[in-house]
């Protein structure tokens, strides 16, 4: 049996040291080729048929090398609820998932709403392992924050009920919002998704719709989805395309939005195929086991450390592409939020990497995972096809189930508020 190893403190800081990766097979171009990839100083220098040399040799030999996941929507708790996860704890789970790179939303307790909340996220999150970026929130009443900030992902609008309470109704203060922020990512859910896509149309806005969970928002979201007045982007997480309401057994299955019923669910999944989803992110929400057990238990799962395996299994059962995987997973989130030099195999970029063993069956235990709450949905759930190795600004952090504590980055953006 795997168990599962922290290296604490081991190397801190960057490291540059030269790395190969030879006889994979590399996603490269929408399709599979066999390369070696050297790479140098963080950065993919070379990929070549010929032999490579470098101080660390990684055999890829019938594995499959993609670009690192980006999961852009994730809680990772820190400040104000390190008991539940940290950026630490948070980022070996990214790790041991395939991600190289997260976007951590801002409903924290407090939330982060002034440009020195920001900052002093930013510094706390600087114990990551894999590379990081940040939302930033709103109230309706630190619109003039807004001026002050600078390489956040999208401004986050909350238009219904969820953990914490930034939950904004006004008509006109939403306006504002809309008006004074060009990218804006909302919850929104069941008719205030119209609602939402009318404020963007009007605005002109970059609009990332979250955890789209309903045929009936999907169908919404189809009429409005080729409009000229703004881009909508759409998202769904793995829980509500691998669970229904029929698997709800108990509090360990609340989030927000709910499971819904199979109709809805295979409602996204055509929408997958059709092209209406844009990205899959997980919506990573832990809570302590002691919090799901109450009378009064919050809602949300813990997903970054499952949804590759979950996304690979359903490949092996062709239910996705491997090019599927990797649009919405890595090269979508990457071009949408203008992530820099992140999101594909090629010389120059930032070398995140992760191989994957498609033919690797392993079942999801709770006892050795790395998120610090120790639980999941999945638990007892056997998938085929796991990430063994992940390399972040050309580190090795995670491999054959072992963590090294390797600090990584915040990422850059390229796109204008």
């Amino acid at each position: 049996m795997e168990e599962r190893q922290v290296c604490r403190n081991i190397i801190r800081g960057e490291v540059r040291m030269s790395l190969a990766i030879k006889n994979g097979q590399i996603f490269i171009n929408n399709g599979l080729i066999k390369k070696n990839i050297l790479v140098e100083n963080s950065k993919i220098k070379k990929i070549t048929n010929n032999n490579i040399k470098a101080e660390k040799t990684i055999d890829a030999s019938g594995k499959i090398v993609l670009p690192g996941i980006i999961d852009s929507h994730v809680h990772m708790r820190e400040p104000g609820q390190e008991y539940k996860e940290d950026f630490f704890s948070g980022s070996c789970a990214a790790a041991a998932g395939g991600v190289t790179t997260f976007l951590d939303m801002p409903n924290n307790k407090p939330p982060i709403l002034t440009a020195l909340d920001l900052e002093k996220k930013r510094q706390a999150a600087k114990k990551s392992i894999v590379n990081y970026g940040f939302y930033f929130g709103t109230d309706g009443k630190n619109i003039n924050e807004f001026k002050k900030i600078s390489n956040v992902a999208t401004l986050k609008v909350y238009m219904d009920k969820t953990t914490g309470n930034l939950i904004i109704n006004d008509e006109s203060v939403l306006n504002k919002i809309f008006m004074r922020f060009k990218r804006i990512a909302v919850h929104a859910e069941e008719e205030n998704v119209e609602r939402a896509i009318k404020l963007a149309i009007k605005n002109k806005n970059q609009l990332h719709l979250c955890h789209i969970s309903s045929r009936e928002e999907i169908n919404l979201i189809r009429n409005f989805k080729n409009n000229k007045e703004c881009k909508i982007f759409v998202e769904v997480t793995p829980h509500h395309l691998f669970l229904t309401k029929e698997d709800e057994k108990n509090s360990f299955f609340m989030m927000k939005p709910g499971l819904k019923t199979k109709k809805d669910q295979d409602a996204l999944w055509k929408a997958i195929k059709d092209g209406t989803m844009d990205r899959i992110a997980t919506d990573h929400a832990p809570h302590t086991i002691t919090e799901k057990e109450s009378e009064n238990p919050p809602y949300g799962v813990p997903g970054i450390e499952t949804m590759l395996p979950l996304l690979l299994d359903a490949v092996n059962n062709k239910k996705l592409s491997l090019n599927d995987v990797v649009r919405l997973t890595i090269k979508n989130p990457a071009e949408m939020f203008g992530i820099k030099n992140k999101g594909r195999i090629e010389t120059g970029f930032d070398a995140d990497l992760v191989i994957v063993d498609m033919k690797k069956t392993k079942t999801v235990s709770n006892k050795n995972l790395f998120t610090k709450c120790r639980w999941s949905p999945w638990h007892g759930k056997e998938l085929r096809g796991w990430p063994i190795t992940t390399i972040v600004n050309g580190n090795v952090v995670f491999n054959n189930n072992k963590i090294e504590n390797i600090n990584a980055k915040e990422v850059m953006f390229n796109n204008k508020r």
